[in-house]
């Protein structure tokens, strides 16, 4: 079995592409939406939203390269892009909810659902796109 080597540059930019998609997309309206709330005002929340967006962009390009890693045992192709966006969506869903149920406030269940869907959904979005970059040939 040969060894494939990941380009990273291509992960890299199909990291970075999903992290825009899903900045414009989700983080900011979810941050807008949040801005209303009196809690959430003045440079804290300027704070949070430059951090988010970083995490984002480290995310999708964390997961571009699970998939760039997965493609020669799975094959390349939108099977194992998507197999890798449940993967890595179901992960990070379980990882959010044990967020919300770290900060120890009581939480309406559609709030949670609500978000663990659209997680899940822009994961699995942000996937296909980082895999679409990474197979996407050279010019």
């Amino acid at each position: 079995m040969s060894v494939e080597k990941v380009k990273w540059t291509r992960v890299l930019w199909g990291g970075l592409l999903a992290g825009f998609v899903i900045n414009a997309f989700v983080l900011i309206p979810s941050l807008a939406v949040m801005h209303l709330s009196p809690d959430w005002t003045g440079p804290s929340m300027l704070a949070a939203a430059g951090f988010l967006a970083i995490l984002v962009f480290l995310i999708t390009s964390l997961i571009t390269g699970f998939y760039a890693t997965l493609r020669p045992r799975y094959g390349a192709g939108i099977r194992t892009a998507a197999l890798t966006g449940v993967v890595s969506g179901l992960l990070f869903c379980l990882f959010q909810f044990l967020a919300w149920v770290l900060a120890s406030r009581p939480i309406p269940v559609m709030v949670v659902a609500t978000s663990g869907a659209v997680t899940f959904a822009a994961l699995l979005i942000a996937t296909l796109l980082g895999a679409w970059v990474y197979e996407k040939p050279a010019a």
